[in-house]
């Protein structure tokens, strides 16, 4: 733990010092230092960054767990069935290279400018990590498991809770972890279109009103929820599959 810690420091320190060497050669208010940034940081934290920060939350949140509710069942059922994988692998194969982010205009006629039509956006673009995810995992189960199985005369709920829940469960926190990358980087994107709240908006808008710091004030708040969010998953990451270290 401590190690990793300090690799997170170094990371953070090198990043820093980077950002202010750019500073220094750029020497213009459109790259302000760290420094300057964080000094202004007081001014920052209102209400309204808050509020920001919670729409923000909110449509990444709704879209994780609607494309977790969508993902897994439709990874699972690619493998254990069969027929169901010979019409739905070549469907996913031909549909996920597309770039859903491009569909976002046809969205917002059909769902309006509000939260669905962002949750939407991004539970389509990251569902398919999902399936893919938890899939790979499902198929790396050896057979000779189903075979004890079946020999145990189990039935498919004993199944799915012994063997292919626990498997599918790798693969789903390793889509998961990726997943959101994605995800956040699609919320941004969404939220320059159409909306008074979050924080791709919150960052555009100071861009517009020339206010550099805290633009970069906005983006090290990303970067730090993210950085939560990617913590939080790790830890139930962990707890979920403490089994495999027995």
């Amino acid at each position: 733990m401590v190690k990793r810690g300090l690799q997170l420091l170094y990371a953070v320190l090198i990043l820093h010092v980077l950002w202010a060497l750019g500073a220094w050669l750029v020497d213009r208010p459109i790259l302000p230092t760290p420094w300057a940034v964080y000094m202004y940081f007081p001014h920052l934290l209102n209400m309204d960054l808050w509020w920001n920060i919670y729409f923000s939350l909110y449509r990444l949140a709704l879209s994780l767990v609607f494309a977790t509710l969508i993902g897994v069942p439709l990874g699972i059922m690619s493998v254990r069935l069969p027929k169901f994988g010979a019409l739905f692998e070549p469907l996913v194969y031909f549909t996920y290279p597309i770039p859903k982010i491009a569909l976002l205009p046809v969205i917002m006629l059909l769902a309006g400018l509000g939260n669905a039509s962002k949750i939407i956006t991004i539970t389509l673009i990251i569902v398919f990590q999902i399936i893919i995810g938890v899939r790979d995992a499902v198929k790396q189960i050896a057979p000779t498991m189903y075979q004890v199985l079946d020999v145990l005369a189990a039935n498919r709920w004993q199944t799915f809770v012994n063997v292919t829940g626990p498997a599918s469960l790798a693969g789903f926190f390793s889509a998961l972890k990726i997943a959101l990358g994605t995800a956040i980087a699609t919320l941004f994107f969404t939220e320059m279109y159409g909306t008074q709240y979050g924080m791709g908006y919150y960052i555009m808008d100071q861009w517009n009103r020339l206010d550099y710091l805290a633009m970069f004030g906005g983006i090290i708040v990303i970067s730090v929820v993210s950085f939560l969010l990617f913590l939080t998953i790790s830890g139930l990451e962990r707890y979920c599959l403490r089994w495999q270290n027995k």
